[in-house]
């Protein structure tokens, strides 16, 4: 690396990744130089043995493993979208059953998860696995996420980078195609929130006619340009006014940047663990399982989305959920959208729930699965998704890796 000075390029462009990838967030610039050189000390020590730790965690849990039926949206630029339906009439196994529910669930309403920034519908594991059997769900990736192909609109010369309005126009494709009719349960992580957000903005008669239940978990309506992310304020400052052109570099140098990324995979896994979680006792899986997801998103994909965050602003969209029993939930130690963003989100839904889960940190749903599927729970029988008398059990602490 100390060759040439394209691989202190590609060093400092892993870097920026990283700590962009975490969710739409400017956090790596600061101190890199400082940071690099410990940091590449500590991976050519022991780096075969961090390797196999990694593939051992990688095999050690069935996240990302639950499929269901498959299908393709068609967003309005032509962009294939993937999802995936668990139906109410799939096969529950015995003991399961018995756990969790004795009878079925109403089949007509459809609960439609939206997942974040540099994620995939894969992060809803948890919440997805107990509420299978009781209730029709849809799980989608977002454009150029997961299995989604790559926005077309974002390729070639002339590709702009993605708005959240487009992503609400996604959303509604991908309704269109999985759940045309019947009343429905919108929930969104960070992006996904804001995603559904935009659709209001742009279908409210949908949301009237159809929508009896909404769930915005770690996300914001606005003002994304004011979070710290946990750092100084002239540190903040400073890569706010960097970051928008390091991405853009990076993103135009992918292939050099993900082969820099390969080679330095053990070197921000623990930035990507602050950012992510809260809790000292999460589960090494689910940690690592999080490291996958963000890891997997191209420094390209990264690049288009993050213009979107900082001019996200849909407060005023909220009131069209004014009537919609709604659930406000994020970790009190959130450092990517932090829980003050979701009060906010509450105080413009006054008959919402607001929860603020202890110890909680961005990716929430995967940290304290059962205080998250719990809540969620509360709100499918408040609107009369699942019966009261639900149980969606006791699925998941990442506290206690045996409880998957």
């Amino acid at each position: 690396m100390s060759e040439t000075s394209t691989g202190e390029i590609v060093a400092a462009a892993t870097d920026n990744w990283r700590r962009a990838g975490l969710a739409g967030a400017a956090i790596g610039v600061i101190a890199a130089g400082a940071a690099a050189g410990v940091a590449l000390e500590r991976m050519t020590v022991g780096r075969g043995i961090r390797r196999k730790a990694r593939l051992a965690l990688d095999a050690a849990g069935p996240y990302g493993t639950l499929r269901g039926t498959p299908g393709r949206a068609v967003a309005e630029d032509g962009t294939e979208l993937y999802y995936e339906v668990d139906e109410v009439e799939a096969e529950v196994p015995g003991p399961r059953r018995r756990r969790l529910f004795g009878r079925k669930a109403p089949a007509a309403v459809t609960v439609v998860f939206s997942h974040g920034y540099c994620l995939n519908q894969d992060s809803w594991h948890f919440q997805r696995a107990a509420l299978r059997g009781l209730v029709r769900t849809v799980h989608w990736d977002q454009r150029s996420h997961g299995r989604s192909a790559r926005g077309v609109a974002q390729q070639g010369p002339a590709g702009v980078p993605v708005s959240i309005d487009s992503l609400g126009l996604d959303l509604k494709a991908v309704i269109d195609a999985a759940a045309p009719t019947g009343p429905l349960v919108l929930v969104g992580h960070s992006m996904g929130g804001m995603t559904m957000m935009a659709l209001a903005d742009q279908h409210p008669e949908l949301i009237r006619d159809r929508v009896v239940g909404v769930a915005f978990v770690g996300t914001s309506c606005g003002r994304l340009g004011e979070v710290n992310y946990g750092l100084p304020v002239a540190g903040v400052n400073a890569v706010r006014r960097v970051l928008p052109g390091v991405l853009r570099a990076l993103g135009s140098q992918a292939e050099l940047v993900e082969k820099g990324r390969r080679a330095t995979a053990d070197l921000f896994a623990g930035l990507i663990k602050r950012y992510s979680f809260s809790s000292r006792d999460v589960d090494p899986a689910i940690a690592r399982f999080a490291e996958r997801m963000i890891e997997s998103t191209p420094i390209d994909v990264v690049a288009e989305f993050y213009p979107a965050f900082t001019e996200h602003d849909k407060a005023e969209a909220l009131d069209i959920f004014q009537e919609v029993p709604a659930l406000a939930l994020a970790g009190d130690r959130d450092l990517v959208t932090p829980s003050s963003h979701t009060e906010a989100i509450a105080d413009l839904l006054p008959d919402a729930e607001l929860v603020i889960v202890p110890d909680g940190g961005h990716l929430v749903m995967l940290e304290h699965p059962e205080a998250v599927t719990d809540r969620l729970a509360d709100l499918l029988v408040r609107v009369g998704a699942v019966p009261a008398a639900t149980n969606v059990g006791s699925y998941g602490s990442t506290a206690e890796p045996g409880h998957h």
